[in-house]
């Protein structure tokens, strides 16, 4: 098969290519909305654009002769030039189709040209008319399938970063093979999900594409990323022409321009603060000269500070989330094992403790600075709606459950209230993968984006986003069960009761089902139930047993029984636990946490206040979430880096219940939240246990 012949059929059979457009529009966008481009309407070089066949559909994305003040495509084939040229005749399109060597193309030449020709079009004029130095480069450069088959690669590459604009976007799609160990130690890439290829498919794919001069070794896409920081990055399969590996790359200059030098001191100076926030999206002009005398204990670095700081002195782009639009994820190194060990999932995708406890007992104000766990996000979104914190800092280990408060926090800044309500309301969008890819990604990132790509269909599903994550395997048994012993209506009349009378009776019928013993000694009782399903760790487990076996009994036989079978612990704790919630509280008004359990979904009347529409309209501002940190490591050690007495509240949640009974964690934590709370600042804390 021809070379030529190979690169259309591929391109145009291939999703991703699509997939490229619609990022690349979604920040050309928001960069317009901020006001980043140089000039009122950005320009356009499409690399190795062949047919013109990316640039046409980009249409679907953007209005191309109109948001657009000029678009090149540059081509080395005299037959794909011609084709492209009667393309946009057809459309009618001002597209200049240059066929030349893309080493040797220099915009400020096709400019002056396209500006004469179009001398009516002030459009262009104005851009040619700014400073010359600033003028002749390019908001927008793509590369579709292009990169792999250049030769001298090297050459190309280099070039686009002198094409770029300062603010510009670099997006590209092509094949590759690539063994992820080639990537290790790499902590600017934007995260490796999915990036490794297996032997077998490495070779037969490098094999097969030789045959056409395509290159697919991974030294091209790495120079790539060497050469841009990295705003997101894809790699997927194309299974219906066999499996192809392919990756997407959404890049910027890793050379930003700081404003003033005082911002870059600021930023540096935040790391000596609560806030681990060091460098914001800036690049290389963070010069280590500049960097004040370590005057602070060492452990008040954050960890990103560090990894910026080795990126830097090895000439190397910074992490990935020093690139963002937004700059509140922190970042974190995903491939330690203390993340890896959850398996790409979150175990929360909602939050049982309930914030207006909280809010109740702690009295938020406006000047407090909150250390918080993630868990599913829902608490930290209603303390910044019901309350206005100075700042919150989100910590989780749980990197998944840090990306389902990315997208929740994604949704309020880039969806009207109904798209928000089907998602995390009703748990369903049938456009949930437009949503994510056109609208909800520039304000993501890298990771977080990699993660919902490949979960993308958990809000199409027939069940819904809520039976997914660890709490999603409790959902499905309540659905399971009620189905089995033939109780689905009554779980229903349940969570539609209006009065807790109507409520009692009818959970007097449930109750022998949902508490059976049988049921709890088989299932609920057990470790990997527990784990997986409630979020209960192994130490918290042990600290519910502990309570039951202190516990007096007239049944002197009934220790020696609970050391061997733990399940009659448990139930007795989810019988202390449930009778009160479905004897005291309205499910159907009240209480949303059981509602969401058994229905699998929030009503209008039951739901968090930040599902509110009046939450949306706060939420959705473009500062809302600006004094937001979200941190990926353990708890005790984000405390410990803090500056001393700057916190005012700590919610930990039950995480003391997490550690292991026999160590010193739950006292260091102690100490480190002692350093680091002011005089009078408050600790919020859970127990599963009588004696914690």
């Amino acid at each position: 098969m021809p070379l030529v012949s190979l690169g259309i059929r591929l391109s145009k059979a291939i999703r991703s290519g699509q997939y490229l457009l619609a990022l690349a529009a979604a920040q050309l966008r928001f960069q317009a909305q901020q006001g980043l481009f140089e000039q009122s309407k950005p320009i356009w070089v499409d690399i190795g654009g062949g047919t013109g066949y990316n640039i046409e559909a980009m249409h679907a994305y953007l209005d191309v002769p109109n948001f657009f003040s000029a678009v090149f495509l540059v081509d080395l084939s005299p037959s794909l030039c011609d084709v492209a040229r009667k393309r946009f005749q057809r459309l009618g399109w001002h597209v200049k189709v240059i066929c030349e060597d893309a080493r040797t193309f220099r915009l400020a030449d096709h400019l002056e040209k396209l500006a004469d020709a179009r001398s009516t079009t002030t459009d262009v004029t104005e851009y040619h008319s700014a400073d010359t130095n600033a003028v002749h480069r390019a908001d927008l450069i793509t590369m579709s399938y292009s990169l792999s088959m250049i030769p001298d690669y090297y050459n190309v590459v280099d070039s686009l970063v002198r094409l770029l604009a300062p603010f510009g976007v670099l997006g590209a799609v092509d094949f590759y093979v690539q063994s992820i160990v080639e990537t290790t130690g790499r902590n600017y890439i934007g995260g490796s999900f999915n990036r490794h290829v297996n032997w077998l498919s490495r070779v037969f794919w490098r094999t097969w594409f030789d045959c056409d001069r395509v290159g697919l070794e991974g030294a091209r896409r790495d120079y790539l990323e060497y050469r841009f920081g990295t705003k997101k990055i894809l790699d997927q399969r194309n299974y219906r022409l066999g499996g192809i590996p392919y990756y997407i790359f959404l890049g910027c200059h890793c050379q930003r321009p700081f404003k003033r030098t005082q911002e870059l001191l600021d930023s540096v100076d935040a790391s000596c603060t609560e806030s681990p926030q060091v460098i914001p999206a800036n690049g290389h002009e963070l010069v280590l000269p500049l960097l004040p005398e370590p005057a602070i204990p060492v452990e008040t670095r954050s960890k990103a500070y560090k990894s910026a700081i080795v990126n830097l002195s090895s000439n190397l782009p910074l992490p990935s989330t020093f690139y963002q639009n937004h700059q509140a994820r922190i970042h974190y190194d995903e491939h330690l094992k203390k993340h890896t060990q959850f398996n790409l999932d979150y175990l929360y995708a909602f939050t049982w403790e309930d914030p207006r406890v909280d809010q109740r007992l702690l009295q938020i104000e406006d000047n407090d600075t909150i250390l918080c766990l993630t868990s599913g996000g829902d608490n930290l979104l209603e303390y910044l709606v019901t309350a206005h914190p100075r700042r919150i800092h989100a910590v989780d280990l749980n990197p998944n459950q840090n990306h389902l408060l990315e997208l929740k926090i994604a949704a309020f800044q880039a969806l009207p209230y109904a798209d928000v309500w089907k998602m995390f309301g009703e748990g369903h969008h049938p456009d949930f993968r437009k949503l994510l890819v056109n609208k909800l990604s520039p304000h993501m990132s890298s990771q977080a984006f990699q993660f919902w790509m490949k979960n993308i269909d958990r809000f199409n599903s027939s069940t819904g986003f809520y039976d997914y994550g660890g709490s999603g395997h409790a959902i499905r048994l309540v659905r399971v069960l009620a189905r089995l012993t033939g109780l689905k209506q009554e779980i229903q009349k349940l969570c539609n009761s209006r009065t807790r009378n109507e409520q009692r009776e009818v959970w007097s019928n449930i109750r022998p089902m949902i508490l059976s013993r049988t049921l709890h000694w088989a299932l609920v009782g057990t470790e990997w139930f527990l784990w997986k399903a409630a979020g209960v760790p192994p130490p918290q487990r042990q600290l519910i047993i502990r309570d039951a076996l202190d516990r007096p009994s007239e049944d002197p036989s009934k220790h020696k029984r609970l050391s061997d079978a733990t399940g009659e612990a448990m139930w007795d704790y989810i019988v202390n636990a449930l009778d009160p919630v479905a004897q005291n509280s309205l499910l159907s008004e009240e209480n949303y946490h059981y509602l969401l359990t058994l229905t699998g979904r929030y009503t209008r009347r039951c739901h968090p206040v930040y599902l509110s529409p009046k939450a949306h309209t706060k939420l959705s501002q473009p500062q809302a979430f600006s004094d937001l940190r979200i941190h990926t490591d353990e708890l005790s050690d984000i405390i410990q880096r803090f500056k001393p007495a700057t916190l005012t509240i700590a919610i930990i949640m039950d995480s003391m219940d997490w550690f292991d009974p026999s160590s010193t964690a739950g006292s260091t934590q102690v100490q480190a939240l002692n350093r680091a709370l002011q005089l009078r600042g408050r600790v919020l804390l859970r127990s599963a246990g009588l004696k914690p």
